[in-house]
């Protein structure tokens, strides 16, 4: 009786040390994906307020790096919004003439800059471009955006499947409504808002 106690006690040990690591491995995988939840969260800091982002790591992958690495080196803190157009879509991100805070910043050639890193294939996508979308800018090349992106002040049709989305923001829109608009058709804008600062939560 004593032997089959003992032999009754292993195997619940046995069971308990398997339930063990099996809860181990359920809370490790959801601890991973809550970090990495927040790292496709971003901040963007404007003068009317935050507004928070979501990025689409598993849409366009390559872009969401790029934005990712660009940010984690706070070079889009200081670049202004040089081409906003009412109705349509604010548009920022020249890194190299747009950055307000740097020596090279150059309001004429704004929008015609971006990073020291190459170019970027193309990732469209079936995401529709809504108020709030956020879309990588780029020349009539497909595969040219580099830094630049705009976002969305109401959807734009025209647009799906010719830009890569990157994102959406999910608070704050009312902030981005107040960016300061441009004149003409173009959207050139004279003392341009900024980005004061773009953060990962």
């Amino acid at each position: 009786k004593l032997i089959i106690l003992l032999q009754n006690v292993l195997k619940w040990q046995l069971k308990i040390n398997i339930i063990k690591k099996k809860l181990f491995f359920i809370l490790f995988i959801l601890f991973f994906n809550q970090l990495e939840a927040k790292e496709n969260i971003m901040i963007l800091k404007l003068k009317n307020g935050d507004v928070e982002i979501e990025l689409y790591q598993d849409i366009a992958p390559k872009h969401v790096e790029r934005i990712k690495k660009l940010v984690k080196e706070k070079k889009y803190d200081g670049v202004v919004f040089h081409r906003v157009i009412d109705g349509f879509m604010a548009q920022t991100g020249d890194v190299k003439f747009g950055n307000s805070n740097s020596e090279n910043y150059d309001i004429r050639r704004a929008g015609t800059g971006g990073s020291e890193y190459p170019d970027l294939k193309a990732e469209f996508s079936s995401i529709p471009h809504e108020r709030g979308t956020l879309s990588m800018a780029r020349s009539a090349d497909p595969n040219s955006a580099n830094s630049q992106f705009f976002i969305c002040f109401k959807s734009a049709p025209h647009l799906d499947r010719q830009y890569t989305v990157f994102g959406k923001i999910i608070k704050g829109m009312d902030f981005v409504d107040l960016i300061k608009k441009g004149e003409g058709s173009n959207g050139e804008v004279s003392d341009p808002d900024k980005i004061i600062s773009l953060t990962l939560k």
